[in-house]
């Protein structure tokens, strides 16, 4: 030991530089983390909208909700985590117009950048204006059995959702809809059948985040597939044994997580064999904490469900919500229907020592470590050329017409008039239609036929009664009145349900009858196809249609 230390006081006298001990670096995230107040971390932790085609433009809406003017005024005084887009508040119109409004957040959020997100599920819940490419929802994936196509819906979606500067879809759907009378997530579910599910969301999942770099956000945990009660007006309840919701309910989540989802959002739902306070699932320690971070292992960033929703409402104020949902385990806050409020309440919960300024970095923590996986925290403008040329191209449309082309399911031909022979005939289609997809007008002109968008009866039966065959596209069985009126004309007749599946039950007397779980342009040209023989019906119930038709049940015949 003395020869050492000898040796070492004989370097050092003649000035030879010993190696330095390095020093540990600080984590990037924890480096960011101690440059930051506490207003800018609790800031991280909110997500919401604001009003305005760009980001320096002005609205009441923003003066009203905010104090200040414009969008970029509203990041900087709130030090936002998120904005999230909607038609109503954004006024999106075009990819150029999408992207320029992203960059210019973007350059308002002065230390963080932000995540930009919207609800993109397809179908019925589309925020995306055309020429974005449309695909016909996650329902009409589960008639299709088709894992990659729900990759490719994914894919297609997350690179036009990146090219205008948005880095999360509020996707996919992870309930298991065993409930026909659900009346806020039908069609938006894969399936009734749990493994379905799990397979076409954790592929849908892969497609966004491997296969376009976005974030997916699998919802809504613990399941919100089996009510008869809408979250946005009430707070449902789910009597779900434990045995069921780990047969039903848990499944898709799994599956979710397997496939390295991002994020997770909650649901404001009380499920009793889960919790039994009565709290919704958003605010619930043992849901959130004890079964998404401790038996499921997820290490992701966990959202609420929009906090304007009655559901998380019902039962604690505005300025108690956000304080409970992150002592719950919640990371992200979103859209709460007073964002001061909220803002402040979580400041105070600090400051008087229910919450931990370590509790709020713990989140801080996840959301930022998920900005830098997704590229945020070196954040470049997107450009709203390459946007243009990307959002909509022809290689995507095809890609979801051809996605679209497996799903449509004939589940009644009694009449035989199927394939229909269309030569020299006069064909009418009538009904319900969206004027958002034009949707008669559309199906109409692939058929060469006559469109009459009505649900007036006397109408559509004096204008049936000139014509050989009439198409009925059904939304939700409110055409009974209708189809009554046409029925009585005896000409033929063949219904499509564009939306749920289980209309039948409530229009009796129909022989012939389609669903294609969807009313957007892809799924009507698919209709068309299959009406006229051009390409098989391929789809399968991925639901049952109660007393009548099994999970699995899909009628089919050669091509032309």
């Amino acid at each position: 030991m003395r020869t050492r230390t000898v040796a070492f006081l004989a370097v050092a006298a003649l000035g030879i530089g010993l190696p330095t001990p390095a020093v540990a670096k600080p984590h990037p995230i924890n480096a960011l983390i101690a440059r930051m107040t506490l207003p800018e971390k609790v800031g991280q932790l909110f997500t919401t909208y604001v009003h305005g085609t760009a980001a320096t433009t002005p609205s009441s809406d923003n003066k009203r909700l905010y104090g200040v003017d414009t969008p970029a005024e509203v990041v900087a005084k709130y030090h936002l985590g998120g904005v999230v887009y909607f038609s109503w508040t954004n006024s999106l119109q075009n990819p150029r117009q999408i992207t320029t409004l992203s960059n210019g957040l973007q350059a308002a959020s002065k230390k963080v950048p932000l995540m930009i997100s919207t609800d993109q599920e397809h179908g019925v819940v589309t925020r995306m204006p055309a020429p974005a490419t449309r695909f016909p929802g996650a329902m009409a994936l589960g008639a299709g059995r088709d894992p990659a196509g729900a990759y490719r819906t994914g894919q297609v979606t997350g690179v036009e959702l990146r090219a205008v500067g948005i880095r999360q879809a509020w996707a996919p759907v992870a309930d298991v809809n065993v409930n026909p009378a659900n009346p806020v997530i039908g069609v938006r579910s894969f399936s009734s059948d749990p493994t379905l599910t799990g397979t076409l969301a954790a592929n849908q999942i892969r497609g966004l985040q491997q296969g376009a770099g976005i974030s997916a956000s699998a919802k809504h945990f613990p399941g919100h597939g089996d009510t008869a009660t809408d979250s946005h007006t009430g707070l449902p309840v789910i009597n779900h044994t434990r045995a069921q919701w780990q047969r039903i309910d848990a499944p898709p989540f799994r599956a979710a997580i397997a496939a390295g989802v991002d994020t997770i959002m909650s649901a404001h739902i009380v499920v009793p064999a889960l919790d039994p306070t009565g709290d919704p699932a958003t605010l619930s320690n043992p849901i959130i904490t004890g079964l998404l971070r401790g038996e499921f292992g997820y290490r992701g960033v966990i959202v609420t469900d929009s906090l304007e929703m009655q559901g998380v409402r019902e039962k604690y104020g505005d300025a108690r919500v956000p304080v409970l949902a992150l002592k719950a385990g919640i990371d992200v806050l979103l859209m709460p229907p007073n964002l001061d409020v909220a803002y402040r309440a979580v400041l105070k919960a600090v400051a008087d020592g229910e919450l931990t300024e370590s509790r709020i970095d713990e989140s801080v923590r996840r959301i930022l470590t998920l900005k830098q996986k997704r590229g945020l925290l070196r954040w470049t403008p997107a450009d709203p050329a390459a946007a243009q040329r990307i959002v909509g191209s022809a290689a995507h449309r095809r890609t979801a017409q051809s996605v679209t082309d497996r799903t449509v399911t004939v589940i009644r031909n009694d009449a035989r008039l199927l394939p229909l022979a269309t030569k020299g005939k006069r064909i009418l289609v009538t009904g319900w239609t969206s004027s958002t997809y034009d949707t008669i007008g559309v199906l109409a002109r692939e058929l060469t036929a006559t469109a009459l968008p009505t649900t007036v009866p006397d109408q559509a039966a004096a204008a049936a009664r000139e014509h050989d065959l009439t198409v009925v596209l059904s939304n939700n069985g409110q055409q009974q009145a209708l189809l009554a009126a046409l029925l009585k004309t005896g000409k033929p007749i063949v219904v499509v349900a564009v939306r749920n599946p289980y209309d039948l039950t409530a229009l009796p007397g129909v022989t012939t009858y389609l669903a294609t779980y969807s009313y957007t342009d892809v799924s009507m040209r698919a209709l068309a196809k299959v009406l006229t023989g051009v390409t098989p019906p391929r789809g399968r119930l991925p639901v049952a249609i109660p007393g009548l038709y099994p999970y699995g049940h899909g009628l089919s015949w050669g091509v032309k």
